[in-house]
């Protein structure tokens, strides 16, 4: 009896008509393919970028130092301090010759536009005269995509 039931629910879904899978499916996002960004990105960066080590989320008190400075990241909050540790670590800094050369910052939604954190990261970051490249991982991030605005940002 279950077993009659079973098939007579499968022949009935069978029966159904159904849409073109073209019609119905999106193609999915880059971003749900990529299941770990950050191996993404330090593969891109060690094999097209081998002038360049790498470090993996820096702090940006490692960089700047503990320093407390004042500088506008709001409107309303002109005069507030942000100090260098309450920022997000940096997602991977590029070092030649041992110095700092730039930094690539990985997010995702309007973390870097919007989060106080990625703010602070990104403003010590021009403080310190760094080109801080940012990359939104809910993006495709094609490749060629990543390799190119690297190379725009640390004018190679």
């Amino acid at each position: 009896m279950v077993l009659k039931t079973a098939v007579e629910s499968m022949n009935q879904r069978e029966e159904q008509p159904t849409r073109p899978a073209a019609a119905t499916s999106k193609p999915e996002p880059v971003s749900k393919t990529i299941t770990d960004f950050p191996a993404y990105f330090a593969e891109i960066i060690s094999m097209e970028f081998p002038q360049y080590s790498t470090k993996r989320n820096v702090p940006v008190t490692e960089l700047a130092g503990y320093a407390t400075d004042e500088f506008k990241l709001y409107e309303s909050r002109p005069q507030q301090s942000y100090k260098a540790e309450w920022g997000a670590p940096y997602s991977f800094v590029l070092y030649q010759g041992g110095a700092p050369a730039g930094i690539v910052m990985l997010g995702d939604g309007s973390s870097h536009s919007k989060n106080v954190k990625y703010l602070i990261s990104r403003t010590y970051a021009k403080k310190m005269g760094l080109p801080y490249i940012n990359f939104y991982t809910q993006y495709p991030n094609e490749r060629a995509y990543v390799i190119n605005r690297i190379k725009e940002f640390m004018k190679l």
